[in-house]
Order: C-alpha cells, then sequence, then structure tokens
C-alpha cells in the first residue's frame, strides 16, 4: 500500500494488479483512523484508555460485512465447497499456500529470524520440487512447520505501535499498523508481482478463489463463535487479538494489557498483584510448582485455539 503513495518509474507497471477501487476504500479508511488516532487516548468511564474510539463507525462496517457476506461470500463458498471435490480444493490452497512463501522469507529476513527464514526456504524448494510445484505439502511432513511472516509483524519487530483497532471492509478486524502491512502483503503476494500486465484479470481471480476458498474452510468456526456470543463484535474482536499476539510474539515480545480484553467486566474492581508467596519456616523448600498459576496458563493457552476468522472478513488470521 506505501508503494501508492509515491508512484514512479517501474512502479507504475505493477499497479494493476490492485483492484483499483478497493485499494482506494483501504486507503482511505486507513487515512481517517490515522487522522482520528488523537482520540485513541480518550480514557473509559473506568479511567482506561479507548483503543476503539472508531466504534460506532466500526460496528458498521462490521454490520455491512456480515450482509455482504450473507448474500455473496458465504454462498459462494458453499457452492465451492459442495462443488468442487476435497481433493482439488487441498491442492489449490497448497499451490498458493506455497507462492506465499516467497513473501514469508522476505519478511523473516526483514524480522532477523534465521532459523524461521532457513525453514520457509527450504518448504518453499522441496515442495516446488517434491511436491510438484506445491501441489502436495511434503515439507510438513518432513517436520518443516510452516512459519509466520507479514508486513504488520514485521513493523511490530520494528517497533511500530498497532495503533487504534479498525475494522475494515472486506477484510475485517486490524489496526493501523496491520492495515498497512496488509497492503503491502497485497502488492508482494504472489502470483501478482510475477505475472505480466496482461494477466491482472487473472492475479484478481485467483485472489477472489483464494478469498472464497478460505472462507470455505471457516464457514463452521465462525458459526459456533457467533452463536457462542452475546456481542459478536467483541467477541470477535478479543479471539483475532489474541491469535495475533501469538504471531507477534514470535519476533518480539506483547505486552499484555488488561485494558484490552473486551471480555472483562469494566465494572469489576481492578484485580489486585498477587501477594508474594511467604518462604515455609523451618528450612522446608518451596514448592517446586505453583497449581493456580499452572491452571491460568491452561485456561489462556485454551483460549487461543479457538476457531478461526473469515479469511475475507479478516485475512490476518489465516496468513499471520
Amino acid at each position: 500500500m506505501l508503494a501508492h503513495l509515491h508512484v514512479s518509474g517501474d512502479m507504475k507497471q505493477h499497479l494493476h494488479f490492485f483492484p483499483r477501487s478497493g485499494l482506494r476504500l483501504l486507503l482511505t479508511v486507513i487515512v481517517v483512523c490515522i487522522a482520528s488516532a488523537g482520540c485513541a487516548g480518550v480514557p473509559r468511564a473506568g479511567g482506561e484508555a479507548n483503543d476503539d474510539p472508531l466504534e460506532p463507525l466500526n460496528r458498521k462496517i462490521f454490520y455491512a460485512n456480515r450482509v455482504l457476506d450473507g448474500v455473496l461470500i458465504r454462498p459462494a463458498a458453499e457452492a465451492y465447497r459442495s462443488v468442487v471435490p476435497y481433493f482439488v480444493q487441498d491442492r489449490f490452497r497448497n499451490v498458493l499456500d506455497n507462492l506465499a512463501e516467497l513473501r514469508i522469507l522476505a519478511n523473516n529476513l526483514l524480522q532477523r529470524r534465521w532459523s524461521a527464514a532457513g525453514t520457509t526456504f527450504s518448504r518453499f524448494v522441496l515442495n516446488s520440487t517434491a511436491g510438484v510445484a506445491g501441489l502436495f505439502d511434503i515439507a510438513t511432513s518432513e517436520g518443516l512447520p510452516r512459519q509466520s511472516g507479514d508486513f504488520g509483524q514485521t513493523l511490530h519487530g520494528w517497533g511500530l505501535g498497532e495503533g487504534i483497532y479498525l475494522v475494515l471492509p472486506l477484510f475485517g478486524p486490524s489496526n493501523v499498523r496491520d492495515a498497512i502491512g496488509l497492503g503491502v502483503d497485497l502488492y508482494s503476494t504472489a502470483p501478482g508481482p510475477y505475472l505480466p500486465h496482461s494477466s491482472s484479470d487473472a492475479v484478481n481471480a485467483v485472489r477472489i478463489a483464494d478469498g472464497v476458498d478460505q472462507r470455505s474452510r471457516n464457514i463452521e468456526g465462525l458459526d459456533v463463535i457467533e452463536q457462542g456470543s452475546l456481542d459478536f463484535y467483541s467477541q470477535l474482536k478479543s479471539i483475532v487479538r489474541q491469535r495475533r499476539q501469538v504471531t507477534l510474539r514470535e519476533v518480539r515480545p506483547v505486552k499484555d494489557d488488561p485494558a484490552n480484553d473486551d471480555l472483562r467486566d469494566p465494572l469489576a474492581p481492578p484485580v489486585p498483584d498477587p501477594a508474594p508467596a511467604k518462604k515455609p519456616s523451618g528450612g522446608a523448600s518451596e514448592p517446586l510448582l505453583d497449581l493456580q498459576a499452572a491452571d491460568d496458563s491452561t485456561t489462556s493457552e485454551e483460549a487461543l485455539d479457538q476457531p478461526p476468522e473469515s479469511s475475507l472478513s479478516a485475512r490476518a488470521l489465516n496468513e499471520r
């Protein structure tokens, strides 16, 4: 996306790879949110910083996305799943994932995650050769798991804060930093940068098919989240953030902020810091395991294992 702010020379020949109307809308949303970032420090009733100052606008976009999903995207995903054999779906998914390894590799290098970069490079070579141009994911079975790597994650590693929370048209839950990263990822993810000018329609068709395929893989997961939510907007926002923090921690530690817990009762009293454990008398050694801490850790891990969100509503999760 940043490439669109200054266009010169050879850069112009790549701009056709973007759906221009969609990019203009995405850029407009980001500019509005950055201009409104001064509101991010407005305190709530409980004295906490409000990280969602655009909530009324975000909710409108959120529900507009749901309407579009209900009338167009989900029906297309259901039709795709019912018509296209699972074997073909998996081959298509594997090919796109293999092409994305180039973008992941670039971000691994920018993040100075050398081990992850080596794994990503090995995956791409192995799946592109033994996996027949990426049709089969041989690398995972050989002990080379897929790595994370997107430009929003890279910006986090460089120290850029996430900014205010926002909901993007079509792409769903995000923030200022990840929205900028999304624009760069759209530009740098294959096949866009590697096809000739005359193939722009084919590139857009592949991207639409990619979104439909990912939506088809999250139909039941989103239904479960919505059915178990009193407020689908807040629930999805919380789940997206928790999952995003997992990938961000792979680059740089993320400070856990209780004010960002959308499921916490705003009227509840603040939780005091735990009192330091008293050293047992008589020279007895301290217990080797804090059972309460272990229970809390288990709960946190279980909370992160929620079903993923829609790729078209929140592309962040499956790629990031």
